[in-house]
């Protein structure tokens, strides 16, 4: 009679090292971050930046990030939930938003390190692929361009994905940014369609499909569809979307800092915490129960 080899024995767990817990978590691809951060011996410790694009289902987050031994520091970052401060009050996760989100982190960016006046963003937006410099700069320019790479985590890199709208609005806000055209939308057959690709930057995609709802809800008023009714609440019309983000860009390039979000209802929040009680005070809650007693008592 055989008996049945114990693989996992005890020496085995002995020697077993658990993977990191972001890996376990499957939040992390530690190969990718490692080349991604790694830097070369002759820079000296000089950061090796990262822009850093994450989608949730309310918002797009935009970061400017490098590695540090004790984490990632963050140099400067931009939320689409900032976007109605500039004038774009829905479709906050579009690849419109995306763009106009990669666009203000950029120019936010530049600003902190004092090169906004010297890198201008792009103005005519035609959604062509424009090769970044990342050698050096233009003769009238002293510094070398601000250079990141794009860090997009697990997300999945498919042609049109809302991650390259960021992409494509950092470079265009002046950051060098290592990309092809391949992943872009209009790009198909080798080369990229710029007018299919412009259309996405300035929601006309969005705006097909709101004129089609809108068409459908007058044939059947009854099967009546509710998904564009915070764009009807505020008067958008399908029209009118492109002119809301031209003015939304403009907005940005202009003055991109963040703006402070005023809190009308802070006063009115209750306050759970135990405030310390001083001696003063304890003395006088004493001598306020020991009167309390003595009229029960009727003393």
């Amino acid at each position: 009679m055989g008996f049945i080899k114990v693989v996992k024995n005890k020496a085995y767990f002995k020697r077993y090292q658990v993977k990191y817990k972001r890996r376990r978590e499957g939040k992390t691809d530690y190969r990718a971050r490692r080349t991604m951060c790694l830097q070369d011996k002759t820079k000296y410790g000089a950061p090796k930046y990262r822009l850093v694009v994450r989608i949730t289902n309310k918002d797009v987050i935009c970061q400017v990030v490098h590695a540090k031994v004790m984490g990632d520091d963050c140099l400067m970052s931009a939320y689409s939930h900032e976007l109605p401060g500039f004038g774009i009050q829905v479709g906050l996760t579009n690849y419109a938003a995306a763009y106009a989100t990669g666009l203000l982190v950029a120019r936010r960016t530049l600003a902190k390190i004092g090169m906004a006046d010297k890198v201008e963003a792009v103005k005519n937006v035609t959604g062509e692929f424009q090769e970044p410099i990342l050698k050096g700069g233009d003769e009238d320019c002293e510094r070398f361009p601000f250079k990141a790479i794009l860090d997009v985590g697990l997300y999945r890199t498919t042609t049109g994905a809302r991650i390259f709208g960021a992409l494509k609005g950092a470079v265009d806000g002046g950051l060098a940014i290592p990309h092809k055209a391949n992943r872009f939308p209009g790009f198909k057959g080798e080369k990229l369609n710029a007018k299919v690709h412009r259309d996405h930057i300035f929601g006309k995609h969005v705006a097909d499909y709101f004129k089609m709802v809108q068409e459908e809800n007058a044939a059947n008023p009854d099967e009546k569809d509710n998904q564009f009714a915070r764009f009807e609440k505020l008067g958008l019309k399908p029209e009118g979307i492109e002119a809301m983000y031209k003015k939304a860009h403009d907005a940005i390039r202009a003055n991109p800092v963040r703006k402070a979000n005023a809190n009308k209802n802070a006063s009115a929040r209750k306050d759970y915490r135990q405030r310390k009680t001083t001696k003063a005070q304890k003395k006088e809650a004493a001598k306020k129960k020991v009167a309390t007693l003595r009229q029960r008592l009727g003393q």
